[in-house]
């Protein structure tokens, strides 16, 4: 018996569980697979009364629980731009925990939604592009900026500027420039490959006039990307600062329709079992039901 979970890191606003949720029910729609919605972290302190009254689950517990009712195969689509932390070391080192009690448990964790080591894939970036053509009604080639939340991976910024330069070819004859910008960065050199910060980006002299538009490299609402979040907060202040910036923000990639066909393609991949990011079989000798 298998469960497949839309898998993304959590939040303490609501929003954003009822976003993946959303998303869980269109992708099984389209599927015809019973997709359901859980986070590694944070989404569980949310009061049920702000969720439709359905308390918010994480994955950890939720795969104790399928695999003591007889569950053999779990199928993890990951709600992740790339292989950030979340993915690589905090999900299997929880779900071989779970392992540990349930031997018979194997578990496919597909990829995040951006592979840059396959074929050419423009969905993601075309759906920026679209994002950002909706923000640029009555504007002469803007600025555009490509900004993340910023990773202490460096293969997690590597995504952001993959679909920067994608996104740089699609907008070529609408934008006067297409750029990168992490929100923020851990301190030390080690980190300076999330430079620029937006911050400091919005307040550069080739920057701080003129009409820009944020294309947001984010997933679901939150508290960075949310209403009255930080990015908002860095965009009213740089504007404060510069009365000739005008800054205007995209809605978030998960609030795009088009986010379904691409989460299809992995849950294609993860059933098939290849490309998968992880692979956990289950222990020898346990069986499979």
């Amino acid at each position: 018996m298998r469960k497949i979970l839309l898998v993304d890191n959590g939040s303490l606003r609501p929003q954003a569980t009822l976003n993946l949720r959303r998303l869980a029910d269109a992708l099984s729609q389209s599927s015809g697979e019973t997709v359901e919605a859980a986070s590694l972290l944070h989404s569980y302190k949310i009061p049920p009364e702000q969720l439709d009254g359905r308390k918010a689950v994480s994955l950890g517990p939720l795969a104790e629980r399928y695999a003591a009712e007889g569950i053999t195969e779990l199928v993890v689509l990951p709600f992740f731009f790339g292989p950030s932390q979340a993915l690589t070391r905090y999900l299997p080192e929880r779900l071989a925990e779970v392992q540990a009690n349930y031997p018979q448990l194997s578990v496919k964790v597909a990829l995040p939604l951006v592979d840059t080591q396959a074929p050419l894939d423009l969905r993601l970036s075309q759906l920026l592009a679209e994002n950002v053509r909706e923000r640029m009604a009555g504007l002469t080639r803007p600025k555009v900026v490509l900004v993340d939340h910023g990773s202490p991976i460096p293969e997690v910024s590597a995504v952001r500027n993959y679909l920067a330069g994608q996104l740089s070819v699609l907008l070529a004859e609408e934008a006067s420039c297409v750029t990168f910008a992490s929100m923020e960065r851990r301190d030390g050199d080690a980190y300076r490959f999330n430079e620029p910060l937006l911050e400091d980006l919005l307040a550069s002299p080739t920057m701080a006039h003129g009409d820009v538009i944020l294309a947001m490299l984010f997933l679901s609402p939150g508290r960075h990307a949310g209403e009255g979040g930080d990015i908002a907060e860095i965009c009213n202040q740089a504007m404060t600062q510069a009365p000739g910036l005008n800054v205007t923000t995209t809605r978030l990639v998960g609030e795009h329709a088009g986010i379904v066909e691409i989460l299809a393609t992995r849950l294609q991949q993860g059933l098939a079992g290849e490309p998968l990011l992880l692979e956990m079989p289950c222990a020898r000798g346990a069986g499979q039901r």
